[in-house]
C-alpha cells in the first residue's frame, strides 16, 4: 500500500490572522466567511434585501383652499408653507412604517404647482444582517385633495362666530379707543378675530373660539382699566349625546376717565388712596388710573376694582379746555418726574385787550412754561358743575378754600392751519389702523368731523407726550416728495385736469413738509420710528 509523503506543517508567524474565504452563493465573488451573512456579498445583499418594504410609497394630503391649511388627523388643521420644514415634517408623519427605519435625509422633488402632487425623496438606513447596515433612497408621492375645514365652512353660514367681545366706553370722544387700537396693533392681539365692527360708543370683536375671546379680554385687562361680564346663549342641543352649543358674549366696559380730564374724587376715596386732594387731573391711563394734584405734585394710582366700588364721573374733559396766556411764572423748587411745581399768573387769551383780569394758580408745568407761552386749562371761576362730588367739595369746610380759579393742563402749541388732504400737518410719521366694519347706522357728517378732530387731537398728544408714544409703534410715513413713475408708452393720459390736480397735491405736500419752521413745535425723532415693510406678492 502506497502512502503519501508526510507534509511538514510549519508554524505561522506570530500576529498572522487566518481569514476564511468563501465564494458568494449568488455571484461567486470571494468574501469573508466569518463576517458574511447568508453567504452573500454586499452588492448581492443590496439587490436582494429591501429595507423600505412596508413603507408607503403614496399617500393623500387634505388641503383647505380657503385658509391654506393642512388636515392633521383626526381634526387638527395646521399651517405650513409650500416646501417648508413644517410641511416636510407633516409629510413624513403621514407615512406608515417609517418609524421602523432610521431616516437619514429627506427633501422635496420639484413638481408643477398645478399638478396637485408633492414628491419627497427619503434616505433611510437599517441593519439587514448582523454588522451589515444598508442605506436606501426612494421617492414618495402625495396627492393633494381639497377639503374644506370647519372654520371655512362656518364662514358661509349665519353662525360665523362663537364668541364676541363688546368693548364700550361712555364718553363723548374716541381718543381712548384710538390709544387702545394702537396697543392692540402693537401686540397683535386682534390676529384671531374674524371680524371687527364699529358701533356706537365702542367696538365689537368676533372670534371663532371661546378661548380666543377670553385671551383678548385678559389682554384688555392688562393694558386698560376695565370690568367685564360674561353671558352665553344656547344655539342648539343634541338630545342623543347631551351636547350643547353656545355663543358667548363678553361685555367689557372701560373706565369713563381719559387723559387730561379734571376729576373730583369722593372725599372718602381721596383719603383712602393717600389722602390726596379731591380735585385732581388724570395724567395717565394704563391698567390703573394715574391722577395728579397740580397744587402739590402728589400722585396716586386708582385700581379698577377701587373705581368700580365707588365710581365717579369727570368734572370736565379735554373739549372744555380754555386757552390762557402766561403772564408770569415763578418756579417753587419741588419736582417729581417730569413735573415741576411753579406759581403762574395767567390771563384768558380771549380777554386780552378787553379787560385786565388775571388769575393766580399753581401748576405742575413749571419746566415747560415761560412768560408769553399759551397754555390750555380749565376755568373753574364762575363755572357751575352739576357734579355731586364737586358740590360736596364746595360745602366742605376744609376743602372749599383749596379750589383754584384755574387748573392748567398742558402747553398749547400754535399750528398753522392747512387745507386739503394734508390738513394733518404733513407729518413724517404715521400710525396703522385696524380694518373695521361699519355698523348698521352710518355716521353722520358731524360725527365724521368729530372723529377726525379726535384723531388729530390724539396725534398731537403723541407728539407732545414722549411717555405716551413710547408705549406705541410709530412708523415712517412714505416720502411724498419722491419722483412719480414715468408714464408708460401706449397708456392714455387721464386728462390735463387730473394731472394738474396731482401736481398741485404734490406741491402741497412739499409745502406742508417744510412750511413749519417753528423750532418750538414738538417733534418726533426719526430714531423713534419703525420701518414698515410691505408684504411681497406674486406680482412683485
Amino acid at each position: 500500500m502506497d502512502l503519501d509523503a508526510p507534509i511538514s506543517l510549519l508554524p505561522l508567524p506570530a500576529g498572522t490572522q487566518v481569514t476564511a474565504t468563501i465564494l458568494c452563493c449568488n455571484c461567486g465573488t470571494p468574501i469573508d466567511g466569518t463576517s458574511s451573512a447568508g453567504a452573500l456579498c454586499y452588492d448581492c445583499i443590496k439587490t436582494s434585501v429591501d429595507i423600505s418594504e412596508g413603507i408607503q410609497r403614496d399617500a393623500t394630503l387634505a388641503f383647505c383652499r380657503g385658509c391654506d391649511r393642512w388636515l392633521q388627523p383626526p381634526n387638527v388643521w395646521i399651517t405650513a408653507a409650500p416646501e417648508s420644514r413644517e410641511l416636510l415634517a407633516f409629510c413624513l408623519r403621514k407615512l406608515r412604517g417609517l418609524s421602523k427605519v432610521r431616516v437619514i435625509d429627506a427633501s422635496f422633488i420639484w413638481t408643477e404647482p398645478h399638478s396637485r402632487r408633492i414628491k419627497v425623496k427619503i434616505t433611510v438606513q437599517q441593519e439587514a444582517f448582523q454588522d451589515t447596515i444598508l442605506q436606501q433612497t426612494f421617492a414618495v408621492e402625495y396627492v393633494v385633495a381639497y377639503h374644506q375645514c370647519a372654520d371655512c365652512a362656518k364662514s358661509y353660514t349665519p353662525n360665523t362666530w362663537r364668541a364676541a367681545v363688546q368693548v364700550r366706553q361712555k364718553v363723548a370722544h374716541k381718543r381712548t379707543f384710538l390709544y387702545l387700537e394702537q396697543l392692540i396693533l402693537k401686540h397683535s392681539a386682534h390676529r384671531d378675530t374674524i371680524n371687527i365692527r364699529e358701533v356706537k360708543d365702542g367696538l365689537d370683536f368676533y372670534f371663532a373660539q371661546r378661548n380666543q375671546a377670553e385671551k383678548f379680554v385678559d389682554f384688555l385687562s392688562s393694558v386698560t382699566p376695565v370690568r367685564s361680564k360674561k353671558s352665553q346663549e344656547l344655539i342648539s342641543t343634541d338630545i342623543h349625546t347631551s351636547t350643547n352649543s353656545y355663543k358667548f358674549t363678553f361685555s367689557v366696559e372701560l373706565v369713563p376717565i381719559c387723559k387730561d380730564d379734571l376729576v373730583a374724587l369722593p372725599i372718602k376715596l381721596a383719603q383712602s388712596v393717600g389722602n390726596i386732594a379731591p380735585l385732581v387731573l388724570c395724567y395717565r391711563v394704563g391698567n390703573t388710573l394715574g391722577v395728579l394734584d397740580p397744587q402739590t405734585l402728589q400722585t396716586t394710582e386708582i385700581a379698577p376694582a377701587i373705581y368700580w366700588r365707588s365710581p365717579f364721573r369727570t368734572l370736565a374733559d379735554a373739549t372744555e379746555l380754555v386757552e390762557f396766556v402766561v403772564m408770569d411764572i415763578d418756579p417753587l423748587g419741588p419736582s417729581k418726574g417730569h413735573f415741576d411745581l411753579a406759581e403762574a399768573t395767567v390771563a384768558r387769551a380771549s380777554d386780552l385787550g378787553a379787560n385786565d383780569t388775571t388769575y393766580y394758580t399753581r401748576t405742575h408745568l413749571g419746566r415747560l412754561l415761560r412768560p408769553g407761552d399759551s397754555v390750555l386749562g380749565y376755568h373753574l371761576s364762575g363755572t357751575n358743575f352739576n357734579e355731586p362730588n364737586f358740590e360736596a367739595l364746595e360745602k366742605s369746610a376744609h376743602r372749599a378754600g383749596q379750589i383754584p380759579d384755574v387748573v392748567l393742563v398742558k402747553k398749547f402749541y400754535a399750528r398753522k392751519k392747512k387745507s386739503g388732504h394734508h390738513a394733518k400737518g404733513g407729518r413724517h410719521w404715521r400710525l396703522k389702523r385696524m380694518p373695521t366694519e361699519q355698523g348698521d347706522v352710518l355716521p353722520r357728517k358731524q360725527d365724521e368731523d368729530r372723529i377726525e378732530r379726535d384723531y388729530e387731537m390724539f396725534l398731537r398728544d403723541l407728539e407732545e407726550d414722549k411717555d405716551l408714544r413710547s408705549t406705541l409703534a410709530l412708523y415712517k410715513a412714505p416720502d411724498p416728495t419722491r419722483a412719480r413713475p414715468q408714464k408708460m408708452q401706449g397708456v392714455e393720459s387721464t386728462g390735463p385736469a387730473v394731472d394738474a390736480a396731482m401736481d398741485h397735491d404734490a406741491d402741497d405736500v412739499t409745502d406742508d413738509g417744510q412750511g413749519d419752521d417753528d423750532e418750538n413745535l414738538p417733534r418726533i425723532d426719526m430714531s423713534e420710528l419703525l420701518e414698515e415693510f410691505d408684504e411681497l406678492h406674486v406680482k412683485d
